[in-house]
């Protein structure tokens, strides 16, 4: 990894991580609300994670809570799990009978497909994988700062 990205400062780790949780639920209720696309249960999984990093990560940030990865990394992971396991099923890399998704709108729908790949569960995985890696930038970086002031 370049070295001028291990010099960032936390905070610029912490506003990374909560801007992109505040594009991915714009994104979804975008999704859903003006074009009417139906969410299905791995959508919603998803939202149920991500929904709440918007909130913690604000309090985190208003606090200044150096531990604020701590309760966000576990919905982000979550999502995370969730997300590839809806890519998998919508590359059809598992068979969409083993979807959760029986009733209602399929897991595989596609209602987008921007330069033939980015589709919106491909969105919500690189959404939640830009959070995690923040997330852990954000304590790596909050462990060199806090070390740094430690021997001075």
């Amino acid at each position: 990894m370049p070295t001028y990205i291990k010099q960032l400062p936390a905070s610029y780790w912490l506003y990374k991580a909560w801007i992109v949780s505040i594009l991915a639920m714009l994104g979804s209720l975008y999704f859903s609300e003006i074009l009417k696309f139906a969410p299905c249960v791995l959508c919603w999984y998803q939202r149920i994670a991500i929904y709440p990093l918007v909130a913690i990560l604000a309090v985190g940030i208003l606090k200044k809570d150096r531990g604020v990865h701590f309760y966000a990394l576990p919905l982000a992971i979550f999502g995370l799990i969730v997300s590839i396991y809806q890519n998998l099923l919508y590359w059809n890399i598992i068979p969409e009978n083993l979807a959760p998704c029986v009733a209602g709108v399929s897991c595989t729908t596609r209602y987008i497909e921007y330069f033939g790949f980015i589709t919106i569960p491909l969105l919500a995985l690189v959404a939640l994988v830009i959070i995690i890696f923040s997330l852990f930038m954000f304590r790596y970086r909050t462990q060199m700062e806090t070390s740094v002031d430690s021997k001075i």
